[in-house]
């Protein structure tokens, strides 16, 4: 599908400033009739044609950007906060919609429709690609935590992140590790890749299991491993609330965290950093991320008839030692620790 002309195009063409082919095009004062000439001459030959629908919306503004999160999600919490630094800086206001077990993605979506926001934010939508695309074809929309092809996309580069956890345990002596999957979820896939890509690198077995997103998720695993013969030296969960669902067991059945088994976990949460969890996990870029989304939102809502095309913005994310890890304890017999 052949690329619509802009006026970054036409100025290109004519040799003239964009703000000068915009007065040209607005017939504003500002320009000689030469240039006037220059610029309709160079449109013409482009196949430029004014978009009315954008011009409207720029003098219909509601300023409002509608954010879709999900509740319950610490980490979303976060990127929330960071839209609201973001949006405020740059003068607009933001609409939220939460997605919860009695509400839907595609209700949430409705209501910042229906209220008529100017572009969306969606954080970890769940909803397929292609439905997505679609959206985007309607309103701006930018997609944090995932990255959805014609979309513009936001996110951290989970394989990294995964990578740099997985090696943490590995240069720490850990060779029984265990990962819980975040199955479905955003980002899930990208994990899972960068701790496979560490143990193969240093040759090491990687156990994967269904972990999840939430506490109990992460308490299930944990039970089922205490009912095994004997238990992993480290266990890196899919973000941090299913590695607190599987310290709060391990802790409950008498294993020390992390002198018998080393937990790590993903996304920095507020209660990571607790004393009384002192997590290992991966820091995402709550403020950054969220900043780069509503920048380039605004950037599209500001300026409809800007560069075409869509971007795949991507922050790396940091490895954060704390205390919940460390070195597997060895027995007398030079094997590692057991049930």
């Amino acid at each position: 599908m052949q690329r619509r002309p802009t006026l970054e195009d036409v100025a290109t063409r004519a040799g003239v400033s964009r703000a000068l082919v915009s007065i040209v095009m607005r017939d504003a004062p500002g320009a000689s009739e030469q240039t006037r000439d220059r610029v309709r001459r160079a449109a013409d030959e482009l196949g430029y044609r004014p978009d009315h629908r954008a011009r409207r919306l720029r003098q219909l503004r509601t300023k409002l950007i509608g954010v879709t999160f999900t509740a319950g999600q610490e980490f979303h919490a976060d990127l929330v906060d960071g839209v609201y630094v973001a949006a405020e800086e740059l003068g607009y206001d933001v609409v939220l919609s939460a997605i919860t077990p009695h509400r839907d993605e595609a209700r949430a979506l409705r209501t910042l429709i229906d209220e008529q926001c100017e572009g969306l934010v969606l954080i970890g939508p769940q909803a397929p690609a292609r439905r997505l695309a679609e959206l985007a074809t309607r309103v701006p929309v930018v997609v944090l935590a995932r990255r959805i092809r014609g979309v513009d996309a936001v996110r951290s580069d989970d394989v990294v992140g995964a990578l740099l956890g997985a090696e943490h345990l590995i240069e720490l002596g850990h060779h029984r590790i265990v990962y819980l999957d975040g199955g479905r979820a955003p980002g899930a896939a990208e994990r899972l890749r960068g701790c496979r890509r560490a143990a193969d690198a240093a040759g090491v077995a990687l156990e994967v299991r269904s972990g999840g997103l939430t506490e109990r998720e992460g308490a299930a695993a944990a039970t089922a491993m205490l009912a095994e013969s004997e238990l992993p030296t480290a266990v890196f969960a899919f973000n941090d609330r299913c590695a607190l669902g599987v310290i709060d067991v391990l802790i409950r059945a008498g294993v020390p965290v992390p002198q018998q088994v080393s937990v790590l976990g993903f996304d920095d949460s507020p209660l990571a950093g607790l004393a009384h969890v002192d997590l290992t996990t991966v820091r995402q870029d709550a403020l950054g991320l969220a900043a780069s989304a509503v920048q380039r939102l605004a950037g599209r809502l500001d300026d409809p008839d800007g560069p075409c095309g869509t971007v795949d913005v991507v922050r790396e994310p940091a490895l954060v030692v704390r205390g919940s890890t460390g070195a597997p304890r060895v027995s007398a017999c030079g094997n590692g620790s057991s049930k």
